[in-house]
Formats: C-alpha cells, sequence, structure tokens
C-alpha cells in the first residue's frame, strides 16, 4: 500500500498539487465512510470510478461528487463508446490501486479522466490517495488540472 501511496505524493508534487496525505485508521472506501473520517459532506468527496470501454477495452476515469450518480450515458457520449464496469484485477493492474482507495492522479499508466462539474462548487474536496483508509484534501480546480481531466456534467 505504502507504494500506491507514495505514487500519489510523487503525482502531486510533478503536478505541483500541493497535498497532505492522511491516513484515517478506519474505511474511507465509500462516500459516506470517507465523510465521515474527513469531517465534510458526503457531496465534498471524490468518487474515483472506473469503467471500461466496450469496444476498446480502454479504461475510463470519472470524478464524481459522493452525493451523485455517474449518468452512464452522459459519461459514453464522452468517451465515443459503451461502457461497462472495468474488472477490479484490470483496475488494480493498470492504476495501481485496489477498489476503494482509486485516487484521481498516480495511476500505473495514463488513463482519460472526466471530472463532473459539480465538484468545482467546492472550496475543498477530499479525494482517495491510494489506500483505503488514505485521503487528502485539495481544492478542486488544482485537482482536476493534476488529474488531466476533462470537466463535463456527468451526474444524474
Amino acid at each position: 500500500m505504502a507504494g500506491s501511496i507514495d505514487r500519489v505524493t510523487k503525482a502531486a508534487a510533478d503536478a505541483c498539487l500541493d497535498i497532505e496525505i492522511r491516513r484515517m485508521g478506519a474505511s474511507t472506501r465509500t462516500a459516506e465512510e470517507a465523510a465521515a473520517q474527513c469531517g465534510c459532506t458526503v457531496a465534498q468527496i471524490v468518487k474515483s470510478l472506473i469503467f471500461q470501454g466496450e469496444t476498446s477495452g480502454k479504461l475510463f476515469l470519472f470524478l464524481i461528487s459522493g452525493s451523485n450518480q455517474l449518468d452512464l450515458a452522459q459519461a459514453a457520449a464522452l468517451t465515443g463508446e459503451p461502457l461497462k464496469r472495468a474488472d477490479p484485477r484490470q483496475i488494480r493492474d493498470e492504476t495501481g490501486f485496489a477498489i476503494g482507495g482509486v485516487a484521481p492522479i498516480g495511476h500505473l499508466v495514463a488513463i482519460a479522466a472526466f471530472a463532473d462539474e459539480t465538484l468545482l462548487g467546492f472550496d475543498r474536496v477530499w479525494a482517495a490517495a491510494g489506500a483505503h483508509d488514505a485521503v487528502f484534501a485539495t481544492e478542486p480546480h488544482a485537482m482536476v488540472k493534476a488529474a488531466q481531466a476533462v470537466v463535463a456534467k456527468l451526474a444524474v
């Protein structure tokens, strides 16, 4: 796990994103758990959702507010292909993160990223930092820039 957290730290530094990773001591796998641990609203939690293109097999990252659901039709329109849930093993192999700890940055391979516009309405958001209990807080515009994410309307 330390290797994945180290990758997030390095990716943040490379993107000039000033973060402090916090190990919470309890699970932050779900948005509700993370909000309770971070002392923020569920909406301020960034869900890092990974889907796979049905045609290309490529992985796509969607950054969504913890209180929202991904509009799969809109996501597919942005990627140019139908999407399906990605296999957890493929997610781990390509991102270097297990589900519940997928960070918006620091993936092993480049993954096209998209961020829901509602995240930009907050002064501060919390995202996973590579482990089930690791998070970081950041200004959402800076996170989106560091993730090289395209901002779009992604929430239902």
